[in-house]
Formats: structure tokens, C-alpha cells, sequence
């Protein structure tokens, strides 16, 4: 298996990729809600590639494929990450898509790292919800110029959309990770971190988003901006979604007092050291000095 980046051949994809266009108001609307809503910016050629692809990943899953669907319950939620460097069609779309021009301008960074790429599906009729969390608290960065794109690659009625709690990303607290398949956290008791409140029993009190999407849309948003996803019960298609994860000029590597969601057991940095590492190459840079 390929571990860094530099080795890695990128054949010509023949396909061009919308130009990320970001207007002054998109990025101040991401600044203030920590996540927003793009329409149509991916071709259909990129979503067939990474429906391809996703078909390859999940017929050789790579040692971080997890299901979270116990035998026997209907449907079917699982999911896999960090195999863009094994997988011609992520490699491709990392670095030839809009993506990564995307995540640069929303950060405002003069550049943007691939942190890492993450595929979640749910089956129709999962019952499994994902449960509210941030991303940061189970990766090792920490920074301001940090963003996560979810691309669908189906149509996804409003109902069954990923929600967001707009603006949570500015309050500076950092909750604790928390089990997908259980709902309980990593730890308990540690400084700095708290569990996430029981934002279902008051959803009224909480700015919540979500959007019907379809294909070529994508969601952006904050790696601190709290969200959690619904079940597919009722769907009559898969919630196939294509995360991408990105850090800008900002980003530091952060130790956790739990092991890291991914791990990457390769990256020898230290706590507040820059994240420059061949697991996390640049993809993308506006050319400033």
C-alpha cells in the first residue's frame, strides 16, 4: 500500500471540474454558521467516478472499515476512510475536483492540505441515527482553517440530510467524541472537552440546518460545527456520501488523550508542530508568496 503522497502517479482524468467560485458573501455566511450549502458544483462525471470508486473501496475495505448495523436489523449503515492513496478514482477526484479551491477559499487559508477522505452510506430503511458530534475532537489538529466537504451521491430528500447547529463552531468549547454505533463518549473527565448537550430533547432552542440536495450539491462546514444525521427509514435509496477533509495555513497537529479517529500511525509530528507531512499534502494554493 502507498503511504506517501509524492510517490503517487496521477493519471489525466480528461475531466474538468467546475472552478471552485466563492462569492464574499458564501464565505462570510460560512464564517458566521460554520456551514453552508453549494449547489451544483460537481459534475456527474466526478460523482460516477466516485460512485466507482466507492464500489471498489467497499469490495476490498481497508483496516478502518467499520458497519455499525448489527446482523440481522434492516438496512445498513457503515463506512470507511483513508484509502485515497489505494484508490485511483478518490486520488483522482482529491486532486483534480473543485474540492480542494472549495475548502481553500471557505477557510480563507492560502492554501489547503488533504487531511483525510471518509465514505458513509446508510442502506434505505437504516434505523441507525449518527449521532450528534463535532469532527475536531477525534482528529489530531486543531486550527480555525479547518473544513470538511460532504458530497452525496444521490439525491437527498430534506429528511434524511445531515443536520447542522449553525454558528456552534464559534462557541470555543470542544465536546467530547462520542461511539457511532452507541452514542457513548471516548472518554469522561478530561479537561477541556464536555459531553454534547441533548440537542434532540430541545431542538426548538438550537439554530438547526439542513437541505434537499441534489447530485452535484455538497455541504461545507467547520470541523467544530456540531451535526448528526438521520435514519434512511422510509428512503428508498442509498445515502451514499463522499467526505473530504481539509486544513488550512492555521492547522497544528494536536495529541488527544484518546487514540485519533483516523489514527494515522505513520505521522511522527508533535503537539503544535505544522502539519506538513506527505500523509496531508497541499492540493491546493492561490500561488501568494
Amino acid at each position: 500500500m502507498t503511504t506517501l503522497a509524492e510517490t503517487v502517479e496521477i493519471p489525466d482524468s480528461g475531466i474538468p471540474g467546475k472552478a471552485g467560485r466563492i462569492s464574499r458573501s458564501q464565505i462570510d455566511d460560512f464564517r458566521r454558521d460554520g456551514v453552508i450549502c453549494l449547489r451544483g458544483r460537481f459534475d456527474i462525471e466526478w460523482l460516477d467516478k466516485l460512485s466507482l470508486g466507492m464500489e471498489k473501496n467497499f469490495n476490498d475495505p481497508g483496516p478502518y472499515a467499520t458497519r455499525y448495523t448489527r446482523p440481522g436489523d434492516p438496512g445498513g449503515f457503515y463506512d470507511d476512510y483513508c484509502n485515497w492513496q489505494r484508490n485511483t478514482e478518490y486520488r483522482e477526484f482529491l486532486y483534480r475536483s473543485p474540492a480542494a479551491e472549495i475548502a481553500g477559499k471557505l477557510m480563507q487559508s492560502n492554501s489547503a492540505r488533504i487531511y483525510h477522505e471518509h465514505v458513509l452510506v446508510k442502506e434505505p430503511g437504516t434505523r441507525e441515527e449518527t449521532p450528534w458530534h463535532h469532527d475536531m475532537p477525534y482528529y489530531g489538529v486543531d486550527g480555525d482553517q479547518a473544513c470538511s466537504i460532504w458530497l452525496p451521491l444521490d439525491p437527498v430528500p430534506a429528511n434524511a440530510c445531515p443536520e447542522f447547529v449553525a454558528g456552534s463552531h464559534r462557541t470555543g468549547v470542544l465536546y467530547y467524541p462520542r461511539f457511532f454505533s452507541s452514542g457513548e463518549n471516548y472518554l469522561q473527565g478530561i479537561h477541556g472537552f464536555e459531553p454534547v448537550p441533548d440537542i434532540d430533547a430541545h431542538r426548538a432552542s438550537y439554530p438547526i440546518v439542513s437541505w434537499a440536495l441534489e447530485p452535484g450539491d455538497c455541504i461545507a462546514f467547520h470541523m467544530r460545527t456540531l451535526h448528526g444525521a438521520p435514519s434512511t427509514i422510509g428512503s428508498t435509496s442509498k445515502r451514499r456520501g463522499f467526505s473530504t477533509r481539509w486544513i488550512g495555513d492555521d492547522a497544528r497537529f494536536a495529541s488527544r488523550p484518546w487514540q485519533t479517529s483516523p489514527p494515522f500511525p505513520e505521522v511522527n509530528l508533535f503537539h503544535g508542530d505544522e502539519m506538513a507531512h506527505p500523509s496531508f499534502p497541499v492540493l491546493w494554493s492561490d500561488g501568494a508568496p
